[in-house]
C-alpha cells in the first residue's frame, strides 16, 4: 500500500491536534473536517486544509456519514483518522470510507461490529471462555422482559447501552420500583447518542475497579498489549483520571488479564490500536467490553511504553507496521493523565463556557499537555467541556502524583472555571494516594461540591490593587470596586483559578 500524502481527520479539540502533530512529523498533510462552532479553533489554525461539514449539531456534522465522506474527498485525503468518540466506532463509516476508496484508519468494519457491539463482543467471549460479569444481553428488548431479567440477576445491576461508551446510555437500577423508568431512559439516550436503543443488562459490582489493557494488532493480524491503565476515579461512569500502569494488579494477575486481552482481540482478528476493559474485584477479573479505537488516556500507555500510538495507526493502515520480534518492551516508571473540564468546581461541576483568557501549561521534564484551545478561544455549549489532558511521568507513582499536584497548581487558566482545584482534592485523597480507590470513589468521597477557598486578607489587598490599575488607578476608586466588578475584565478572567 503506498504511502499516505494526505489524512482528513473527523473529529475536534485536542484529538484533531495530536493527530495533526503525528502527520506533521509523518510528513503528511491533514484535512480537518470541522464544524461551523470549531472555525478558528487550534486544530483549525494548525491542519493543512479545512473543510466546514456542518452546524454545530453533531448530527449534522461530525456525526453526519456522508458530510464527512464528502469532506474527505473534497480535501483531496487518501485517509480518514476518526480520533475517539463520534464515528470512531462506527462500523458504517468505515464501510463508507472503503466504498468511497478512502482508507479508514481503524480496524475494518468487521471487527467494529463484532466487538465494538458490547453484546456480540460478550457472545464472542463467552465462545472464548473469558469470565463475564452475570447479565443479559439477549435481543428481546421490551421493558417488561428487561425488568425480569434485572430482576433475576439480582439489584443493583446495571443497564447499557450496546452501541455505547462514555458512560452515555448507561443506568444503574438498585429496587425493581425504579427498573421501568431506568431502562426506558437508558434505551432513551443510547437512542439519541449511538442511533440504536439496544441495551443489555450486568449485575453491578460495587467494590470493582477499573482495570484496561491496550492492544493493538500490527499489519500481519498479530495481536500484542502495551500493557495496562487503572481508571477507577470515574463520575457518571466516565473516566477523569488515569494511570499506566495500574497499582493493583500483582503480575500474576496482570499475565492473565493480558493475555485474555489478547486472545479476544484475535479472535475479532482486531488491526489496530484498540481497548480490552475489565471489572476487577475481590482478585477475580471480568470483560467489561473492547473499546474498538484510540483513548482519550492513550498518552500515559505512550509515556511508559515508549510507542507512539498515533503513528503505529497510520502505519499499519498503509501496512507498514509490524512488531520486531527482537524487541521486547515493558512498562518504564509511573504516568497519570487528568482530563481538564470546563465546569465549576464550587457548583458541583456545572459546564462553564466562554472566551479563554491568559492560558499557561507550565514546561518541565516528564510534562505533557494536549489541547485543542488557547488563549482567545471560545469554549461553547455544543461538545464535550473537555478543554485539555495534563500528563505526568516520573519514576514511580509516588513521585507522579506529587508532580502532577505541583504541575496543576503552576497551571493558568483564566476565562472560564475549570475542575483543577476538585483534581487535586482527588489526587490529595488517601485512597487515592494509597492506590485503594474503586469506581466508587468519586461518590464515596466527593458527591458534595468541594469548598470554595476563601481569599486572604493579603489577597483581597492584591485583587483590590489590580482592580483599581484596570480602572486607570485612583485611590478615590477603590471603595467602588464591588459594584464594578459585574464589568470588570478582571473578573472575567479571575474565573478560572
Amino acid at each position: 500500500m503506498k504511502k499516505f500524502k494526505r489524512i482528513a481527520i473527523a473529529n475536534r479539540g485536542e484529538v484533531a491536534v495530536r493527530i495533526i502533530k503525528a502527520c506533521e512529523e509523518m510528513g503528511i498533510e491533514t484535512v480537518l473536517l470541522h464544524s461551523e462552532a470549531d472555525i478558528g479553533t487550534r486544530a483549525f489554525r494548525m491542519a493543512t486544509k479545512t473543510v466546514c461539514i456542518g452546524p454545530a449539531e453533531t448530527a449534522k456534522s461530525y456525526l453526519n456519514i456522508p458530510a464527512n465522506i464528502e469532506g474527505a474527498l473534497a480535501g483531496g485525503a487518501e485517509a480518514v483518522h476518526p480520533g475517539f468518540g463520534f464515528l470512531s466506532e462506527n462500523a458504517d463509516f468505515a464501510e463508507a470510507c472503503d466504498k468511497a476508496g478512502i482508507v479508514f484508519i481503524g480496524p475494518s468494519a468487521k471487527a467494529i461490529r463484532a466487538l465494538g457491539d458490547k453484546v456480540h463482543c460478550k457472545e464472542l467471549a463467552k465462545k472464548a471462555g473469558l469470565p463475564l460479569v452475570p447479565g443479559y444481553e439477549g435481543e428481546q428488548q421490551e421493558i417488561s422482559r428487561l425488568m425480569a431479567e434485572a430482576e433475576n440477576i439480582g439489584f443493583p445491576v446495571i443497564v447499557k447501552a450496546a452501541a455505547g461508551g462514555g458512560g452515555r446510555g448507561m443506568k444503574l437500577i438498585t429496587n425493581m420500583q425504579e427498573a421501568r423508568e431506568q431502562i426506558e431512559s437508558a434505551q432513551r439516550e443510547a437512542l439519541s447518542a449511538f442511533g440504536s436503543a439496544k441495551v443489555f443488562i450486568e449485575k453491578y459490582l460495587d467494590r470493582a475497579k477499573h482495570i484496561e489493557f491496550q492492544i493493538f494488532g500490527d499489519s500481519t493480524g498479530k495481536v500484542m498489549h502495551y500493557f495496562d491503565r487503572e481508571c477507577s476515579v470515574q463520575r457518571r461512569h466516565q473516566k477523569i483520571i488515569e494511570e499506566a500502569t495500574s497499582p493493583s494488579l500483582t503480575d500474576d494477575l496482570r499475565r492473565q488479564m493480558g493475555e485474555a486481552a489478547c486472545a479476544i482481540a484475535e479472535l475479532g482478528k482486531y488491526k489496530g490500536a484498540g481497548t480490552v476493559e475489565f471489572l476487577l474485584q475481590d482478585g477475580k477479573f471480568y470483560l467489561l467490553e473492547v473499546n474498538t479505537r484510540l483513548q482519550v488516556e492513550h498518552p500515559v500507555t505512550e509515556m511508559v511504553m515508549g510507542v507512539d500510538l498515533v503513528k503505529a495507526q497510520i502505519l499499519t493502515a498503509q501496512g507498514e507496521f509490524v512488531f520486531n520480534p527482537q524487541q521486547i518492551r515493558v512498562p518504564h516508571g509511573h504516568s497519570i493523565e487528568c482530563r481538564i473540564y470546563a465546569e465549576n468546581p464550587y457548583l458541583g461541576g456545572v459546564p462553564s463556557t466562554g472566551k479563554l483568557g491568559k492560558v499557561e501549561w507550565p514546561e518541565g521534564p516528564g510534562r505533557r499537555y494536549e489541547y485543542g484551545f488557547e488563549e482567545g478561544d471560545e469554549i461553547t455549549p455544543f461538545y464535550d467541556p473537555m478543554i485539555a489532558k495534563v500528563i505526568v511521568w516520573d519514576e514511580n507513582r509516588s513521585r507522579a502524583i506529587q508532580k502532577m499536584i505541583r504541575v496543576l497548581k503552576e497551571s493558568v487558566v483564566f476565562g472560564v472555571h475549570t475542575n483543577i482545584p476538585y483534581l487535586i482534592e482527588i489526587l490529595s485523597h488517601t485512597e487515592f494516594v494509597n492506590g485503594t480507590m474503586t469506581t466508587r470513589f468519586i461518590e464515596t468521597y466527593f458527591k458534595d461540591p468541594i469548598a470554595q477557598p476563601e481569599l486572604s486578607e493579603a489577597d483581597k489587598k492584591i485583587v483590590e490593587k489590580a482592580l483599581q490599575q484596570l480602572r486607570g488607578g485612583g485611590v478615590a476608586h477603590a471603595h467602588h470596586a464591588h459594584a464594578m466588578t459585574v464589568e470588570s475584565p478582571w473578573q472575567t478572567f479571575w474565573r478560572g483559578i
